[in-house]
């Protein structure tokens, strides 16, 4: 097992580097093609991806901390894709409320780019606004709002975020399901699940999402010049639309109940990246 987080004094591009070495060592693979982070809910899907050629704790790696949720698998695997690429699937992440600071939130997605992906897929699972998104409801991200009161950049780093969320990329996913709807997704800090009002005011700023990920590493990952597919799945109305309340168990539930179709969106579109 390696350090738990980067160190707050290492540049974070050179925990990515130094972890991307350890990786092609335990994997064997030179370099990864794209890379993909499955967030609560999405874990059932993943043997639908392909062959698996190498499986690890993310610990084995520097700066990669240990899982802190229910879901969360804290692996890696390393997996031969049915175009001949090689995908780096993230079991997990680091979510900003665990207090490691934001360079451990992102350091997954700076490893994967630093290992030689330049797409990945950055998935969730999130509460929805929309009644008609039951749970188990996949929906593509067009944009996000960032809500946590942090960035992974550092000093005057200007990245533009105008098509953040491919568009090349979210035709070809409505291409492979014409059924999948889009939405902006609203990132709060957590780990308190949101509010009533709280979810209503995500909704009068455009929101049709609301979570507790994504949106740094989407940062991250744009400044590394990765080209980004974003995709949540709905695992429960947001709070106040029904009355009831909400807990993780459900969110994991609903992911079990959409694991085959999850699956295979996915290994569909990675198939063609």
């Amino acid at each position: 097992m390696t350090d738990a987080a980067p160190l707050p004094h290492e540049d974070p591009i050179a925990a990515a580097a130094r972890a991307a070495s350890e990786l092609a060592d335990l994997t064997g693979a030179a370099q990864h093609d794209l890379a993909l982070v499955l967030g609560s809910g999405w874990l059932p899907a993943v043997d639908l991806l392909g062959e698996t050629l190498a499986d690890l704790p993310s610990t084995d790696l520097h700066g990669f901390a240990p899982p802190a949720v229910a879901g969360h698998a804290g692996r890696i695997r390393s997996i031969a894709t049915s175009s001949g690429g090689r995908a780096l699937v993230f079991l997990g992440r680091t979510h900003v409320y665990e207090g490691r600071g934001v360079e451990a939130v992102v350091h997954g997605v700076r490893t994967a780019a630093a290992a030689g992906c330049r797409t990945i897929v950055l998935t969730n699972g999130c509460g929805g606004l929309h009644p008609e998104w039951t749970p188990g409801t996949p929906v593509l991200i067009s944009d996000h709002i960032n809500m946590t009161g942090a960035s992974p950049l550092r000093g005057a780093t200007f990245i533009d975020l105008t098509d953040l969320y491919s568009a090349r990329l979210r035709a070809l996913c409505r291409q492979i399901d014409p059924t999948l709807a889009e939405g902006v997704y609203l990132q709060f800090r957590g780990p308190q699940y949101e509010t009533p009002a709280e979810v209503r005011m995500a909704g009068i700023l455009g929101a049709d999402l609301v979570g507790m990920s994504t949106t740094l590493e989407a940062i991250a990952a744009r400044e590394a010049g990765m080209e980004i597919l974003g995709l949540s799945l709905v695992t429960n109305l947001a709070a106040g639309m029904t009355g009831e309340a909400l807990h993780h168990e459900e969110v994991l539930e609903a992911g079990k109940l959409a694991a085959e179709r999850m699956g295979g969106l996915l290994a569909t579109v990675v198939s063609q990246l």
